[in-house]
């Protein structure tokens, strides 16, 4: 069973969309919109975001994100009201980016604590670096991106979960950037497109699984 999520916005469509997108990356995670108020207008719902939350928890406990300041005020205040307060976290992150690697933890096993962290560290820079030297236990592959829309939202987010779990350090390379293979938002900041060739470098114990995974999904198509 994987934590939930919910979405609280003072708009019903924002809620939905960006639910419908952050679940195309984590087919497997309960993400629920609670946004707007019943009439269909612009506001957040005490008893939605209740009712919500409780149907988002299958026993990892949910975590819920929110668009504006009021919207937290009804967030907490629906985590208050629940039997097991400690089950649900209200965490301060940029909705969508917060939604999209919170989505992607929860797909790959991450507890409450983990899937929250993941949401709140969305809101810092993307880790990229600059290209360094790989180090002499470093194995690498290079691979061309055929898909149609290179390491965008969905590519990017089965990647990471091809490498979640392994026990290797996983970076994908393009051009001047190199970015950390355990976080989508790094990976979509690169901006690879398709018809671009890019690196994957990996140490550790696992290395080499990493870059087996990573090439069968590249030279998939990511499934598309």
């Amino acid at each position: 069973m994987s934590v939930g999520i919910v979405l609280v916005s003072h708009s019903a469509r924002l809620a939905e969309g960006l639910a419908e997108l952050a679940a195309q990356m984590a087919p497997d995670v309960t993400i629920l919109p609670a946004g707007g108020l019943a009439d269909g207008s612009i506001g957040t719902d005490y008893d939605e975001v209740v009712a919500a939350t409780q149907r988002a928890d299958s026993g990892s406990g949910v975590v819920l994100l929110y668009d504006l300041g009021s919207a937290q005020m009804t967030a907490d205040l629906a985590v208050e009201s629940l039997s097991n307060p400690s089950s649900a976290l209200v965490v301060d992150a940029p909705l969508v980016e917060g939604a999209v690697a919170a989505a992607v933890a929860a797909q790959g096993g991450a507890d409450r604590q983990a899937v929250a962290a993941a949401a709140a560290e969305a809101g810092m820079p993307p880790d990229l670096m600059p290209v360094l030297e790989p180090a002499a236990d470093t194995s690498a592959v290079e691979l061309t991106l055929t898909n149609d829309v290179g390491l965008h939202a969905r590519p990017a987010a089965l990647l990471v979960r091809s490498v979640a779990g392994l026990d290797a350090e996983v970076t994908v390379r393009l051009g001047e950037q190199e970015a950390d293979a355990h976080s989508v938002l790094a990976l979509m900041s690169l901006g690879a497109r398709q018809g671009d060739r890019v690196e994957i470098r990996a140490k550790g114990p696992q290395a080499a699984d990493a870059l087996a995974k990573v090439k069968e999904l590249v030279e998939g198509d990511f499934g598309e």
